[in-house]
């Protein structure tokens, strides 16, 4: 079904689609053998302009448990990019070499330029600020397997909800969802994009803006944290004055529903407190793990190894 399909945004896959991922996923979660050597004489290009270390990582870890192998390059430095190389010529050089792209960039837009150079599969591992279909798919997962189901939740995004890219591509993806309540909690100048309200108006999504994280946390069934992308801000002051503007710790915590999901992509700075980790409700380790299953369905699935 999804064999030689690209990932560019949330919306390319159907949610009947992202719920066969899902079953797949868990199914190798349950069981270490399943699919192990699919994927042998595979190869994965992992074409990363901008750094990372759990999406590379988990992609990397997804590839070679499957009995692939991967190429490719952790920062552009060590890319002909340095050189002036343009994206679409990497794009059909990988595509030679490779049976499937996964790609990161600081630009918007850069996955869909490559996916029309592309003869083989691209997969976005983040394109600046616009999407993160994959970690999408991870918090997705990570909340069906912690709660049990995806609808009738009220979720609150808290932090970065201008430049965060997990936000955007989690809202829109939520907003397919049954009786999603969403509640976005940041500073007047991190506030979520007006694209982003303007696909849940259109699709009837209750949503609420607030300033105030402890006023909101006996609301919510699930809180994704964000931290504040230092290196999406053009001044340095701006970033300063907002960096710690909320923190999570215990005392904010004991508010919270006792089955609350706190999820975060990750990296963590300050916006959660170390001692909020042996919280059982904080479930951002988790989530990291559940991203290398669901990536692993996600590549076993588009190289049609099933």
């Amino acid at each position: 079904m999804l064999k030689g399909r690209s990932l560019v945004e949330p919306e390319d896959f159907s949610i009947e689609e992202m719920e066969s991922l899902f079953l797949l996923a868990e199914k190798i979660e349950k069981d270490g053998k399943y699919l192990r050597e699919s994927c042998r004489g595979k190869l994965l290009a992992t074409l990363f302009f901008e750094p990372s270390t759990r999406t590379r990582l988990s992609f990397e870890a997804a590839m070679l448990r499957l009995g692939g192998n991967c190429l490719g390059f952790a920062e552009p430095g060590s890319s002909s990019a340095v050189k002036g190389e343009s994206l679409a010529d990497t794009i059909r050089m990988a595509a030679s070499y490779a049976d499937a792209i996964v790609m990161r960039s600081p630009k918007e837009g850069a996955a869909l330029l490559a996916k029309n150079y592309s003869q083989v599969p691209v997969i976005n591992a983040g394109d600046g600020g616009h999407h993160h279909p994959t970690q999408t798919l991870t918090d997705l997962l990570t909340v069906k397997r912690l709660s049990g189901k995806i609808d009738s939740l009220t979720v609150g995004f808290c932090g970065d909800l201008k430049f965060g890219r997990t936000v955007h591509s989690l809202a829109k993806a939520l907003a397919r969802y049954n009786k999603i309540n969403m509640i976005f909690i940041s500073p007047p100048e991190l506030v979520i994009p007006e694209y982003i309200k303007s696909i849940l108006k259109k699709q009837n999504v209750d949503f609420r803006e607030k300033e105030d994280l402890e006023k909101s946390m006996p609301e919510l069934d699930v809180l994704y944290m964000t931290r504040v992308q230092r290196e999406r801000f053009f001044n340095e002051d701006d970033y300063i004055r907002l960096k710690d503007t909320y923190v999570l710790n215990s005392e904010k915590m004991s508010s919270g529903k006792g089955n609350l999901i706190v999820l975060h992509p990750l990296p963590r700075v300050n916006e959660i407190a170390v001692e909020v980790d042996t919280d059982p409700r904080a479930a951002y380790f988790a989530q990291a793990k559940y991203g290398m299953y669901v990536r692993m369905a996600l590549l076993a699935s588009i190289l049609g190894v099933l």
